[in-house]
């Protein structure tokens, strides 16, 4: 059996690793908003019945993200690990480093995976299907919107499937491709994890086509989506306030999380959510912060330059611990 794909947010791993306490750590390990939306509290009927399709919550996102339509899932994971067994077999070209389920999933249901190039005008008349996140995690890199939609037009061509997971676009949506999602071979996935900050729920969505959303409904079967979770998602939707305060707020933070790092001497690249960092010390980085009790995400694959990425502090307090580690580690 394959070794677990590793993730952020493993805070349990890090307090055994480094005999810190669970409640004494600052995770900036995941890139998910600090400050996330305060839910109402739950109807009882949302734990007591069977969630139902037709509550709204599909035309709620859809509204939200400006498809025609949407269908929610268990999280964008969850998509993810289905959509490659509904696609024709064929060769998928994946960011060497990006989120890290892309590829196995691929792989799994029979694809053979090639490194993509986001620098290419043109896909090579190889690839079948890409997958890329925009922006990407961890790198920050952003792709364009005519980018993505010219590269869709020349894998629809061949029959293929663009899919561009858009996990960390909400704080801004310009090159989203959600309005697109009608055409057929085009995929955009969407979380309520990062930007809501509402991770614990399981809940995403999946723009796409009708044939295909169709296909992965079937694959997915019901109730994919818990009746709590649906009430939250629907709550936060709606608030419009929240997320114009939000947004603001994220701006504003990515820009003094970046100054900080950049006055340690380190090359920055920034989303309003988490800040990325590559450099040679990124282990040695992540393992001082971790003896302060603050955890990061490590990128450390072969060939490539070791990377940190850290998500944002929340409270004053949480700012003022992540500067004076800086400060005493000396960068």
């Amino acid at each position: 059996m394959p070794d677990p794909i590793p993730h952020g947010g493993n805070l349990h791993e890090a307090a055994r690793r480094h005999g810190i306490l669970l409640d004494d750590w600052l995770d900036l390990s995941t890139g998910i908003n600090p400050c996330g939306y305060p839910v109402p509290p739950v109807p009882p009927d949302a734990w007591r019945s069977l969630p139902e399709d037709d509550d709204g919550l599909a035309a709620s996102a859809a509204r939200y993200y400006g498809a025609e339509s949407a269908l929610p899932v268990a999280g964008s994971q969850a998509a993810i690990r289905a959509l490659p067994a509904l696609l024709p077999r064929g060769t998928a070209a994946v960011v060497p480093l990006t989120y890290s389920e892309y590829a196995p999933a691929f792989a799994r249901a029979g694809h053979r995976i090639v490194a993509l190039d986001t620098n290419a005008a043109d896909l090579p008349a190889t690839v079948d299907h890409v997958i890329v996140a925009n922006p990407n995690n961890p790198t920050a890199a952003r792709l364009s919107r005519d980018t993505l939609l010219r590269w869709h037009a020349q894998l629809a061509q061949r029959g293929g499937t663009l899919i561009v997971d858009e996990a960390f676009a909400d704080v801004d949506p310009s090159a989203s491709l959600a309005d697109a999602t009608t055409r057929e071979g085009l995929v955009v996935l969407r979380s309520v994890g990062k930007f809501f900050g509402l991770a614990g729920i399981r809940a995403g969505f999946v723009l796409a086509s009708p044939a295909l959303s169709r296909d992965l409904r079937d694959a997915l079967g019901a109730w994919t989506v818990s009746g709590p979770a649906r009430h939250a998602v629907q709550a936060a939707f709606a608030d419009s306030d929240w997320q114009g305060d939000t947004r603001a707020r994220l701006h504003r933070d990515s820009v003094r999380l970046g100054a900080l790092l950049a006055s340690h001497g380190f090359d920055v690249r920034t989303t309003p959510l988490f800040s990325w960092i590559p450099t040679p010390e990124a282990q040695t980085l992540q393992q001082a912060l971790a003896e302060r009790g603050i955890w990061t995400r490590l990128f450390a694959l072969a060939g490539m330059t070791t990377s940190l990425r850290i998500g944002l502090p929340g409270a004053d307090g949480d700012w003022a611990r992540l500067e004076r580690a800086f400060a005493e580690i000396g960068t």
